[in-house]
């Protein structure tokens, strides 16, 4: 008897993982962690380029993985990618926290008054009804573009659509959306 290799993606089914997740059985981020973490700590590392930053990154995108799983979406691509990209996402916010921390101890950055974060929240309140009004298709592109960082590209493949129209949804989404905020 052959004993089956757990490195082969396709012997793990990550999607019955992240709803058993959804459904708050811990076995399945225990699965998934066991699975996966040396090449989620690898993705992590490659971007935060130190170790201890990146193990931090790997635990807090599994606390994430966790307490978003119910979001996962088959539609938009595959659960062990979804898992990938939460590690990605997380990595690449702490790179920009990083940055923004020498930024401001570079530089004198004012506080934001009350006035300035009320205004800040009545934007994005303004932009997620905006986004609300759009269709799921143009909707789920920008979201995939300026949310999650994909290319055009990466985008086509992950909505199984021709490049064409992920550049058109996006383009005239991003003009229906201009339009509202005006």
């Amino acid at each position: 008897m052959t004993e089956k290799n757990t490195s082969e993606p396709d012997d793990f089914d990550y999607e019955a993982a992240l709803l058993a997740c959804a459904r708050g059985e811990k076995f399945a981020l225990q699965a998934i962690y066991a699975r996966d973490s040396r090449w989620l700590f690898a993705v992590a590392y490659r971007i935060v380029k130190r170790r201890e930053l990146a193990e931090e990154v790997l635990h807090d995108a599994m606390v994430k993985v966790w307490n978003r799983s119910r979001l996962y979406s088959p539609a938009l691509g595959s659960a062990r990618g979804w898992v990938y990209t939460v590690v990605r996402n997380q990595a690449l916010n702490s790179v920009r926290k990083r940055m923004m921390e020498v930024s401001s101890e570079d530089h004198d950055v004012p506080e934001m008054s009350t006035t300035d974060n009320q205004e800040l929240a009545q934007e994005a309140d303004k932009l997620s009804a905006c986004l609300g009004k759009l269709d799921e298709t143009k909707r789920n592109a920008i979201v995939l573009a300026f949310v999650d960082g994909y290319t055009h590209e990466q985008i086509a493949k992950r909505l199984d659509s021709p490049l064409g129209s992920v550049k058109s949804w996006i383009r005239r989404g991003l003009l229906k959306l201009k339009e509202c905020l005006s």
